[in-house]
């Protein structure tokens, strides 16, 4: 076990249980319609379109959200929205990366400024922060589903899972970006619906920090989760059992 998503785990598990869930409804819609505007409203021809469908299932997205969103994504009004990126540093050296789909880049970029300046960071110009990380497809899968995990590992291995992690019944598998689709094909093969499958940055190296100041720079990285036009949040800040326990 490597411990190096225990954040993704922890957001998933926050997701289920806190008043975010209408915030992550927000941001799955969103990536359904550009999915939709990018590749067609038919998730068998689209793959990212199916990605968004299968992660808004596992967030238990009613089915009538899924399809107004696939809807939306039709329009016309949907070619507005776009997908940026932004990169910078916060006290101590934590980087952080951030992914955005926004319909008004100036609003997002002087929102996303405005946050790192409040806190004491600086916003850096993009592709500066590329060498800290790797894209990983990212797989959290109920514990429950799985009959037999030596099998189940096995067949994982298979498919070109890299890692595993076990954490209070959810199965993390980890495998490279070029991997991706093909454990999506062979889970799908084994009928097993991951609660949340994507692409995630993850840091080469994470720093570790005492705990007053881990818990100011995670008070910074959800100020950024909580901004609308922000999708995604990656960081190489150390995240601690004891963290997590206080977190949940």
């Amino acid at each position: 076990m490597s411990g190096h998503n225990k954040w993704s785990t922890i957001k998933h598990k926050k997701g289920a249980k806190d008043a975010k869930r209408s915030k992550i409804f927000s941001k799955i819609i969103k990536e359904i319609t550009v999915a939709v505007k990018e590749g067609g409203y038919d998730p068998e021809a689209n793959p990212r379109l199916r990605l968004a469908i299968a992660n808004a299932k596992g967030a238990s997205m009613p089915k009538d959200n899924i399809e107004r969103a696939i809807n939306k994504g039709k329009d016309k009004d949907a070619s507005a929205f776009e997908e940026v990126t932004y990169e910078g540093y916060l006290s101590h050296g934590i980087a952080v990366y951030l992914e955005c789909t926004t319909d008004n880049t100036q609003r997002t970029v002087s929102s996303v400024r405005s946050i790192f300046n409040k806190y004491d960071g600086n916003l850096s110009k993009n592709g500066s922060l590329n060498f800290l990380f790797d894209r990983k497809g990212i797989f959290i899968i109920p514990a429950s589903l799985i009959e037999d995990k030596e099998e189940f590992e096995l067949e994982m291995i298979d498919a070109g899972a890299e890692d595993f992690e076990e954490d209070d019944g959810f199965i993390t598998v980890t495998t490279s970006m070029e991997d991706f689709g093909n454990m999506q094909k062979k889970l799908e093969e084994m009928k097993i619906e991951p609660e949340s499958q994507k692409l995630e940055r993850i840091p080469h190296e994470r720093i570790s920090l005492d705990k007053e100041s881990a818990q100011k720079i995670l008070k910074v990285i959800e100020t950024f989760e909580d901004d609308d036009d922000v999708q995604n949040v990656y960081h190489n800040l150390e995240i601690t059992d004891e963290m997590m326990a206080e977190m949940e």
